[in-house]
């Protein structure tokens, strides 16, 4: 198991992903030939959108063999719209490689990988890429890095060569120059002009591993300086703890520095044994400490982290964390309460697969069998049911509405929109209760037009779709007191009885909901203290105003009164549910929109322009910055205003501005 590495491709849409694990499949073996992501002939994006709009979609496995390794590679996307695909990618994986482009840097999506991947504690090398490109600044990339995402991000490459001169790269660690020529590496001594500059920067990374390294602190003094296999030793423990993030350079695309980067993948990322235990809940008793350690001869568990339809039936792709998993055997799926069997078990390969036998503990496979199992359930030897934390799906910001175009069509769309939704958790299917229309909701434009045309080619569905429409909350301006609320309720046999007191407050809108209790004496005991919190948690799913989900909104339990006959966890709940209804009347209360980061690059000449528009659209400007004869702009705009902004901002620079925008939360609404 110290021979596998479980490692995702993270990056800003653009940065080289696909390009990069295209070279590292071929440079392993896996393929032959080189597929090119303009061509739409990658491996990994082999779906027909992903190929004819030239992103990634859908997260792909693909597995390759380096150095004595077994390497599961994840590319996963790079577009915000698709951001949930790497939430739960991050979920199962051991390391990750950040790709950066050599030009722009450290980019918005880049960033916001970059946060989740900090929130799952998985560790991570960092790969600049394009260095061949005009403009690139490998020492301004670094800068970037560490000035936005790790103070210590340490460059063990020297590039050798800039922009279309760029040829190779000296290895710090080793004190050696690499150099590529039609593909081919050449190991050879450091050029003349570099050594000086190599020996000061090697003396420099030393010195940050030193600082934070107790053993190659005492070799630094002794020494002094760093051995190799010190240094290397040491970087490798380093980027395990997530102290320091080891930085390399390339150009995958002329296939210059992809088999350094396969090697510091080997030599700096963790093994399944090297990563902390994982934290489980027992359903069944607790016989031992809740944490899962990867050995195969213990009782199976598994999370499932993405399902996907294909032309030959339903893939269920997992992480086993602990135990094997045969073919043949059943398994129990916690979430649904009930068991599957496994019909076969494949390793992955983008679109295609190789059966195999069983997987064990660390491995990263996809099985066909189970029918019920959703993305984020806990597969489990059916005698030691347990349960996995799973990722968390992001809440959706966008909706349309659609509609079969004909009445034959409309009980098929219902299925595929099931099957969509059961694909990707992101996605939210609703109707809506004043209209009857059926609403898909996703995390942005492009996210609904790539799911609604995946309707219209796997299903061969005709849908009308309506124009989008942003997910409003509503938010506690001014809270109330006090609130009594008695639920009473006789129709013969045992009542219903409940009295609650509720205090409501406002609450940080980027917090959604926080309830306590301040109850004394036992007047309200503590298992009818949680029927009232998850019925004040029914409440918020239409506010006051318009019927938006509330948030933003802090519900204290002061006070209450019980029955010794009627009082119920059901009565408490349906009391804490129309007490909040009450209150949140009472409230003065205020409607939030949702607001994104928008990064536009533009010509300079165009920016007066470029600011007006989005001025008008009630953008506030966060930062503006010259690179080269582009400006960066960064604003704070309503998602609500950015719908068809592409095409606006195309027309207004000629064609050559483009932008991105992430998901930042909800700010108030102005008056309507």
């Amino acid at each position: 198991m110290t021979a596998v590495r479980n490692l995702g491709i993270l990056a800003h849409v653009d940065a080289g992903k696909t390009t990069v694990t295209e070279r590292m499949l071929f440079l392993a073996g896996e393929i032959h030939k080189r597929g090119e992501v303009h061509d739409g002939t990658t491996v990994t994006d082999f779906d027909p959108q992903e190929r004819e709009r030239g992103i990634t979609i859908s997260a792909a496995a693909v597995a390759c063999e380096w150095n004595g390794h077994r390497l599961t590679v994840i590319d996963t996307p790079g577009h915000v719209d698709f951001s949930d695909e790497v939430e739960r990618s991050l979920r199962v994986l051991d390391g990750a490689v950040a790709v950066f482009d050599a030009v722009a840097g450290v980019e918005p999506q880049s960033e916001s990988v970059w946060r989740r991947a900090d929130r799952y504690g998985v560790p991570r090398i960092a790969f600049v890429n394009k260095m061949d490109r005009a403009g690139a600044d490998f020492d301004a990339a670094v800068a970037s890095i560490r000035a936005r995402l790790h103070p210590a991000a340490l460059a063990v490459h020297l590039p050798i060569g800039a922009e279309a001169g760029f040829a190779g790269v000296v290895d710090l660690v080793r004190m050696r120059a690499l150099v590529w020529e039609s593909g081919t590496v050449t190991v050879s001594p450091i050029p003349a002009e570099l050594e000086q500059i190599a020996r000061e920067r090697r003396r420099l990374m030393e010195e940050a591993v030193a600082e934070r390294h107790s053993a190659a602190l005492e070799e630094f003094y002794a020494r002094p300086g760093l051995s190799d296999v010190t240094l290397a030793a040491a970087l490798r423990e380093l980027t395990l703890s997530g102290e320091i993030v080891t930085v390399l350079c390339g150009a995958a695309y002329r296939d210059i520095g992809v088999e350094t980067l396969l090697d510091a993948v080997v030599e700096y990322l963790p093994s399944p044994l090297d990563r902390p235990p994982v934290r489980f809940e027992w359903l069944c008793g607790e016989p031992s400490e809740p944490v899962l350690t990867p050995d195969p001869s213990d009782p199976l568990v598994a999370l499932v982290f993405k399902v996907q339809g294909t032309g030959s039936g339903r893939r269920t792709f997992v992480r086993i964390y602990a135990g094997t998993l045969r073919k043949g055997e059943s398994v129990l799926d916690v979430g649904a309460g009930r068991t599957e069997r496994i019909a076969r078990i494949v390793r992955v390969q983008a679109d295609r697969h190789t059966e195999v036998e069983q997987a064990v503990a660390g491995d990263i496979v996809a099985l066909i069998g189970p029918k019920s199992a959703r993305a984020g359930a806990t597969l489990c030897a059916p005698d030691a049911p347990v349960l996995l934390e799973p990722p968390v799906a992001a809440e959706p910001v966008v909706s349309v509405a659609v509609e079969a175009r004909t009445s034959a069509d409309t009980e098929r769309l219902a299925v595929a929109l099931a099957r969509l939704v059961e694909e990707d958790p992101s996605l939210v299917v609703r109707t809506d209760p004043e209209s009857g229309q059926t609403l898909l909701s996703g995390l942005g434009e492009l996210h609904l037009e790539v799911a609604v045309e995946k309707i219209r080619r796997d299903r061969g569905i005709a849908v009308s779709v309506g124009r989008p429409q942003v997910a409003y909350r509503e938010t506690v301006l001014r809270g109330v007191s006090g609130l009594r609320y008695r639920h009473v309720k006789q129709s013969g046999g045992p009542g219903q009885f409940a009295e609650v007191v509720l205090d409501v407050e406002p609450l940080d809108a980027a917090m959604d909901f926080e309830f306590g209790s301040t109850v004394v004496g036992g007047r309200v005991p503590p298992e009818y203290v949680r029927a009232v919190a998850a019925g004040c948690r029914d409440a918020l799913a239409a506010g006051p105003l318009a019927g938006h989900p509330v948030i933003g909104v802090r519900v204290t339990l002061v006070d209450g009164a019980t029955h010794p006959v009627d009082s119920s966890e059901r009565a408490f709940r349906m009391a804490g549910r129309l007490a909040l209804r009450d209150a949140l009347r009472a409230c003065e209360i205020g409607v939030l929109e949702p607001t994104a980061e928008v990064t536009v690059t533009a010509p300079e000449e165009d920016l007066g322009a470029v600011l007006g528009d989005l001025a008008a659209r009630r953008a506030r400007i966060a930062d503006s910055l010259p690179r080269g004869t582009e400006v960066i702009v960064t604003a704070i705009a309503p998602l609500a205003e950015m719908f068809g902004y592409a095409t606006r901002l195309r027309s207004r620079t000629h064609g050559r501005g483009t932008f991105t925008a992430r998901p930042l939360g909800y700010e108030r609404a102005p008056a309507r």
